[in-house]
């Protein structure tokens, strides 16, 4: 198993691999180093026969408080992708539609709060539960536009998707299960053993039929224009939409900055 700095594993059960984010003292926000390793892990996994499913969960109080914006997006990124659309966008979308392509499930574990890039990362995940009173939203959507990961309108119900891209609103874990932004809810004192007890039970199930499965699910969301209507939230960042968002701050550094004081507001 390769070394890494910004994420640990465990073995939490028979079949079950832990990724843990691990900058508790950043409240695991993401930089492209992170996002590398945590790719570069799953990717592992699916390669070893040991592992049936991953549980990615965050250490200290929260899952993520999303993308990183004092680091430098634009450096060092883990991977290709074409200059199509707004870079940074298609880059990280592309990335995370990766996990959908592995064949094993990826289940995301929600405790403190998923903001911004942290439920982006969710999305990415086959499955996701959270703790009941964890706090899950995109308020960037308030003053940036579109996700930079625009899974939203193809896992929710159309009112509840345009409710978050104009409102920037945020769920309980009891609300975000309701609306389908999560598989389901639990007591925070449960969170850890319930989901484990999930991947256990998918772990304990013919690899085979588990793979054909969550291909299957794909293959449909897919077929209604998932990865079509991703890179297209990308393109429409590129546009004419993108500059009315930056005439109304006056310059991008400003917008940078009343992104950062929102996400701040929400992380109390």
């Amino acid at each position: 198993m390769s070394e890494y700095q910004w994420i640990r594993l465990e073995e939490a059960a028979p079949g079950v691999r832990r990724l843990l984010l691990h900058r508790p003292e950043k409240r695991n926000a993401i930089h492209n180093a992170m996002r590398g390793e945590i790719l570069r892990a799953l990717q592992e996994a699916d390669s070893d026969p040991a592992v049936r499913v991953t549980v990615i969960s965050g250490a200290g109080p929260c899952f993520s408080s999303g993308y990183d914006l004092k680091s430098d997006l634009s450096a060092d990124r883990p991977y290709f992708t074409a200059e199509v659309g707004q870079p940074w966008a298609r880059h990280v979308s592309e990335g995370w539609m990766s996990i959908w392509d592995l064949a094993k499930p990826v289940i995301a574990q929600v405790h403190g709060y998923a903001l911004a890039g942290g439920l982006e990362l969710v999305g990415a995940c086959d499955l996701a539960y959270a703790a009941s009173d964890a706090r899950l939203g995109h308020p960037v959507l308030r003053f940036a536009g579109l996700p930079d990961f625009a899974w939203f309108p193809f896992f929710l119900a159309p009112r509840h998707a345009m409710e978050l891209h104009l409102t920037g609103c945020e769920y309980t874990g009891e609300e975000a299960a309701r609306i389908g932004l999560v598989n389901r809810a639990f007591a925070p004192g449960q969170l850890d053993s319930r989901v484990l007890e999930i991947a256990r039970g998918i772990a304990e199930s013919p690899a085979s039929v588990v793979k054909v499965n969550k291909r299957f699910v794909h293959a449909v969301l897919e077929a209604r224009g998932v990865r079509g209507g991703v890179r297209m939230a990308a393109d429409l960042q590129a546009g004419p939409h993108l500059a009315e968002v930056m005439a109304a701050f006056g310059r991008p550094e400003e917008l940078t900055r009343a992104v950062r004081d929102a996400r701040r507001r929400e992380e109390g």
